[in-house]
């Protein structure tokens, strides 16, 4: 298998309806409810603001599939793809069962299907089929490091230990799971929001996992495959600072995207290490952080495959 890490193609989708969902809530600590807000305003600043990131990667040459949400059914969060697909260089499409049956809505046979007729697609991985009410929201549950082909992952209701392991063995990485858990007691209920990786680091919050023999584990794991561990703590969690991607530029150096929200906690001296292999670029969205618990690494679907047109 190829050993690329990161990728310039990414998949966004445009909300139609982004709003507070209640049934992610019970497992998601980030969410804030509505209030008194207009459900109307905060889906129009939600638009915006993915108007706004989408114009700062075309701006970068980076290649982005930007599809229309469907206004019918409402789908609160289906402006975090990266839950239900990803793409692989070996031709595989997965699909991935999501533990709200709302999310499951945003499961598209049409997007499937057209970034099928412009990658080579070998086969479809429908792990949303048959799961028996078991759940693996992607890579939101789970961080890659495709090089060394390690798998990292946390437990928690939207994250299966045994789905988790089939992939693993399907794609040939080495399982690392592990448990952690938010200031509220409750079970992180993604690993990429405490967790991320680029080509030559990792930022991770190992004051998560309170078993000193699991965050050890994953300390070793990271720094045995030669990248940098920058650690952060879970004040920085809340604010997003592990929710992040290194993006592939042409010609260029890679970007790093982050939210402007996480961009001050980070220390002087996590940051230096960052820019040694990237330019960062940090990214407001603060109402889609604060009503749909993610930031801008749950809104960007890696696409790893070939072009159809590739030589």
């Amino acid at each position: 298998m190829s050993k690329a890490q990161i990728t310039n193609k990414i998949l966004m989708i445009r909300p139609a309806n982004f709003g507070f969902n209640s049934e992610t809530a019970t497992s998601n600590s980030f969410q804030t409810e509505e209030g008194n807000v207009d459900r109307d305003e905060i889906a129009q600043k939600a638009i915006k603001e993915f108007d706004a990131v989408l114009a700062e990667l075309l701006r970068r040459n980076v290649d982005v599939f930007a599809v229309e949400d469907t206004p019918e059914p409402v789908k609160p969060d289906a402006v975090f793809p990266n839950n239900w697909i990803s793409f692989h260089e070996d031709g595989q499409l997965v699909v991935y069962p999501m533990m709200s049956r709302s999310r499951r809505q945003e499961i598209r046979e049409d997007i499937i299907e057209g970034l099928q007729s412009i990658f080579e697609v070998n086969e479809v991985w429908r792990m949303d089929q048959g799961t028996q009410g078991e759940n693996l929201e992607g890579t939101g549950s789970m961080v890659l490091d495709r090089a060394n082909r390690i798998a990292y992952a946390c437990r928690s209701l939207r994250t299966s230990e045994k789905l988790f392991q089939e992939f693993c063995q399907r794609f040939e990485f080495r399982p690392v799971m592990f448990d952690a858990y938010y200031t509220d007691g409750l079970p992180i209920y993604h690993t990429n929001v405490i967790l991320a990786l680029t080509k030559h680091a990792s930022i991770v919050c190992l004051e998560a996992i309170n078993d000193p023999a699991q965050a050890e584990l994953v300390r070793n794991a990271l720094s045995g495959s030669g990248k940098a561990v920058l650690e952060i703590d879970l004040e920085q969690v809340g604010q997003f600072a592990a929710n992040m991607l290194q993006i592939e530029v042409p010609n260029s150096r890679p970007i790093l995207l982050l939210s402007e929200t996480a961009l001050p906690t980070l220390s002087d001296g996590h940051l230096q290490t960052l820019k040694e292999e990237s330019d960062i670029v940090n990214v407001s969205i603060p109402t889609i952080e604060k009503y749909g618990g993610g930031s801008i690494r749950c809104m960007l679907a890696e696409i790893f495959s070939r072009p159809r047109d590739a030589q």
